[in-house]
């Protein structure tokens, strides 16, 4: 089981972080990753293949005045 966001995730396992990212609807430019508690870089998100029992964290920076 993958978790993302503190959610079980059943059909993200086998996606990369890009397909995933994609899939959700994230914008890569406004976000972060965090795959079991360490920082993906922006660059590795289409190598980064998610497995089952990964932890993920996904971050929008938010901007405003």
């Amino acid at each position: 089981m993958v978790v993302i966001n503190g959610k079980n995730a059943e059909n993200a396992s086998g996606l990369t972080l890009a397909q995933y990212i994609e899939n959700a609807g994230y914008n890569a430019e406004r976000i972060v990753v965090e795959k079991n508690l360490e920082i993906i870089c922006r660059a590795d998100y289409d190598k980064t293949v998610i497995s089952d029992g990964d932890s993920i964290e996904i971050l929008n920076f938010v901007g405003g005045g």
